[in-house]
């Protein structure tokens, strides 16, 4: 099962990688680089915009297909970086660079993957591979913008640094642009309607109310309010108007919608979701996926942050190689032997998923 090669190339590629700029809405030329390293090893790949994907050579539309999705896009450097984030370094064993461990370890790894499944005939499952852009910022032009043009996937590997851990549950996302409305009037009088004070009675149940339901992986739903502002600058002048922003971490239990409901009929303001896209998500225990992490002594757990799995309109699971707590990090870094498991852990997964010894 193990090839060294295809190992070797995953770091080799891990380091052109590292030395290009990706930030997220400018990954042109890391799209490039993997267009060009798919084609060396025989594969035909599609690109739009900056998403490139491919799929196995004998893709069967009869038969069902599993997605292996990671990023290319990263943050820009932490200010507090010591080395040259460009810098693809290995020390003691530890590759450093930027986007190393959030998700270039993962993206190689189940590019390794997919290359080791890519000639192999009878599966029962397709394998679709796809290199994402702007999962950074969560943009439009990411894996959103070719979900159209990919084949019908029924379900999904997404590539982010568990550990190797399986992610069986994400928090979803809504943020909540909440405006409080009173009348201006003269501050030394007792003048106007303070929409301020309105404000903050909201903001009050924001922080103290809590939803029923909490979800066995995620927890309870999350409310942070974390942005104020008035409609005036003059101190003496009572506001008509007071914005603020709410922070809403999703689980499983509740739709966006139906959270949306509730707090709408518990506060006076305005409340208008920014988007209702990343959406949280689950996979059952008795997945065919999950049971074959479980085979292989993975631990399952609730992931509090966000990714691509929240705009895949299939089941997911993440996992991958690398420790989320060094994502966006200074001298960001990911271990060689932790791009080895992840590369034994994807195909592991995949050959008992496809009943491949």
């Amino acid at each position: 099962m193990w090839n060294q090669q295809r190992y070797e190339d995953a770091v080799g590629l891990l380091k052109e990688l590292i030395a290009t700029p990706s930030f997220s809405r400018e990954e042109d030329a890391t799209a490039a680089i993997l267009v060009r390293f798919l084609e060396e090893h025989g594969v035909k790949p599609n690109r739009h915009l900056n998403n490139v994907w491919a799929v196995n050579r004998h893709f069967d539309p009869a038969k069902p297909s599993i997605l292996l999705n990671s990023h290319h896009d990263t943050v820009k450097p932490n200010p507090q970086y010591t080395r040259d984030p460009f810098a693809p370094v290995v020390e003691d064993g530890k590759l450093f660079g930027l986007g190393s461990n959030d998700a270039g370890g993962c993206l190689v790894s189940l590019i390794a993957t997919f290359l080791h499944f890519y000639e192999v005939e009878g599966l029962p499952y397709n394998i679709v591979f796809a290199a994402s852009a702007e999962e950074e910022i969560s943009g439009v032009n990411g894996i959103e913008a070719i979900l159209s043009q990919l084949p019908a996937i029924d379900f999904a590997i997404v590539g982010e640094p568990t550990k190797t851990d399986l992610a069986v549950a994400e928090k979803g996302l809504m943020v909540l642009d909440c405006v409080a409305h009173g009348k201006a009037g003269h501050a030394a009088r007792d003048e106007g309607e303070n929409a301020l004070y309105k404000a903050m009675d909201d903001i009050s149940w924001f922080r103290n109310y809590r939803f029923p339901k909490v979800s066995d992986t995620l927890g309870p739903v999350k409310m942070s309010v974390t942005v104020i502002q008035t409609s005036n600058k003059a101190h003496n002048v009572v506001p008509a108007e007071c914005s603020f922003v709410v922070d809403v971490r999703a689980t499983d239990q509740y739709t966006l919608e139906e959270m949306l409901e509730i707090i709408r009929a518990n506060v006076q303001c305005d409340v208008t979701p920014r988007s209702m896209r990343m959406r949280p998500s689950f996979i059952p225990e008795s997945h065919a996926l999950v049971q074959a992490g479980l085979g292989l002594g993975k631990q399952l757990y609730g992931s509090p942050t966000t990714s691509d799995q929240a705009l895949i309109p299939a089941t997911s699971v993440k996992i991958g190689p690398g420790d989320s707590a060094r994502s966006h990090t200074a001298d960001e870094f990911i271990y060689l032997d932790e791009i080895r498991q992840g590369i034994d852990t994807y195909i592991r997964l995949l050959s008992v998923v496809n009943g491949v010894n």
